[in-house]
This record gives C-alpha cells, sequence and structure tokens, in this order.
C-alpha cells in the first residue's frame, strides 16, 4: 500500500495529509489454509509454478480492497496490512494456545506442540522490528493490531491476552472456542487486571457452535470489557465458516479499530 497520498478533498469535506504519514499497522493470522500459505522449502526437480491460474471457487478476504477504500473515504486512519504466511499443516501447532488434541479419531491421537507463545515471539521479535524498519509506521502498540480467523482467530485473543504490550487491537472472526476443551475460556478467566485491549470478536449463526461466541462475549464483559466501546460483538445471520463470510465482516471491523482521530 502506498504510504502517502496528495491532498485532496474527498466527499466528506477532511482533507488528507501530504506526504509520508506514519501508518498504524495490523498483522492478519489465517486460520484456514490459504493463497499466502508458506511454499515448499525443498524443492526438487522440474518444477513449473502456473500463479495466475483462474478460479471461481476460491475466495479470498478482500482486506486490501476494504482497508484501501476506507483510508481514501477518511472512515478508518491509514494503515499497514501485513499478511503472515501461514506453514500449512504446521499450523495448528504454531496457532495452538495449548497442547490440544487433535484428530482425536485417529489409531494414536495427535496432539499439538501448544507454540502460540513462540509464535507471539516470532511476530513480536522478529517480524514487528522488520516492517518497523522497512516502513514507516508508528511503532507504538497502541497502533499495532493483529486479527485472524479460525484458529488465527483464537491465537489472535490468546497473543493479545498474553502480550498486550505489543498488540492492542484485535480482531478475532470465527474463533476456534473449542480447541482444547474451551481453553481459551481459561484463559480469559486467569485475567487478573484487565489489558487495554480493543476486541473485534464475531461468529456466523451457520457456523458449528457458534454460540460459543457468545459465552466468550460474556466473560470478556465480566473482565471488564465495555461493550460498544472497546468490545464490539457480531453475529452475522446464517454465515457460515468461510472467507467469503469474513470477507463480508471486514469492514465494520476495520471500522471499531482503527478509527479516524476526530
Amino acid at each position: 500500500m502506498v504510504a502517502g497520498r496528495p491532498n485532496r478533498k474527498p466527499a466528506n469535506g477532511r482533507v488528507r495529509p501530504t506526504g509520508d504519514v506514519e501508518r498504524l499497522a495490523l498483522y492478519l493470522i489465517f486460520g484456514e489454509a490459504s493463497r499466502f500459505s508458506m511454499p515448499k522449502h525443498t524443492l526438487t526437480g522440474n518444477i513449473k509454478r502456473h500463479r495466475a491460474f483462474p478460479s471461481k471457487i476460491g475466495v479470498e478476504w478482500g482486506v486490501d480492497e476494504s482497508a484501501e477504500r476506507l483510508i481514501k473515504e477518511c472512515l478508518i486512519e491509514p494503515l499497514i496490512i501485513v499478511a503472515v504466511a501461514n506453514t500449512g499443516e504446521e499450523r495448528i501447532h504454531e496457532y495452538a494456545p495449548t497442547r490440544g488434541v487433535f484428530e482425536a479419531q485417529a489409531k494414536r491421537k495427535k496432539r499439538s506442540k501448544g507454540l502460540a507463545r513462540k509464535y507471539g515471539h516470532f511476530l513480536m521479535d522478529e517480524l514487528k522490528p522488520y516492517i518497523d524498519r522497512k516502513y514507516r509506521t508508528n511503532p507504538g502498540a497502541e497502533c499495532t493490531g493483529l486479527g485472524g480467523s479460525s484458529l488465527g482467530g483464537l491465537v489472535t485473543l490468546a497473543i493479545g491476552i498474553l502480550y498486550p504490550h505489543a498488540f492492542r487491537q484485535l480482531m478475532v472472526m470465527s474463533p476456534s472456542i473449542w480447541w482444547d476443551d474451551f481453553a481459551i475460556y481459561r484463559l480469559v478467566d486467569s485475567i487478573e487486571q484487565k489489558p487495554p485491549l480493543k476486541i473485534w470478536l464475531d461468529t456466523g449463526t451457520a457456523e458449528p457452535g457458534w454460540e460459543q461466541a457468545r459465552e466468550l462475549l460474556n466473560r470478556l464483559i465480566e473482565k471488564g470489557w465495555k461493550f460498544q466501546k472497546d468490545l464490539q460483538y457480531m453475529e452475522a445471520q446464517d454465515a457460515e465458516h468461510s472467507e467469503a463470510d469474513w470477507a463480508a465482516r471486514v469492514e465494520p471491523a476495520l471500522r471499531f479499530l482503527f478509527p479516524p482521530e476526530k
């Protein structure tokens, strides 16, 4: 995205700044397999990549298009979005806050390594400093957000609670609340003093177990979050656990988490 734009007068009458501006940053974690997945790093043989192969089935979030339009309309602050590639099958280890069991029906139950804390340090200690060096960002925690869906939504909330000194705005879409017998409930319940986090939480009513998000909302409120002030919640009617439905909720999430300065 362009770091700055010339003065112009938009429809609402406000004027954009001239030259480079310090931008806020949102780091997006993709909980499902996506086009941002890491490529295999050990390639052999005659490898050909057809990057422009078209598909009417594959759907993306459209975060970049939504953010660019909202910035131009002065509906959110100037924002840099960092799409963090997932590691395919290994993502269940990196995104899990606990060593929960997955594929419970297999002959030998598989257990996650529960590397969410290490993943948080990767974001804080390696990726974020690199982005702050390379781009004109405002590096403060109050200007830095984290977002994701599914397991990515789960780890977003977990990392935000564990490391509020690094991330303050959390976009938690359709989080995998079921993980490890609702481990995220236990993490929220363990909070002794509410951290200064602004949270967007949502779910689709066509998702299995969507009511779990309402319970998570109630537990956050019990810990001191104020509904519609530093906590916003959406139950999207008939929405499923899919990129297309998450894409439809990007705009209100961005507008809540990164409103323009008054």
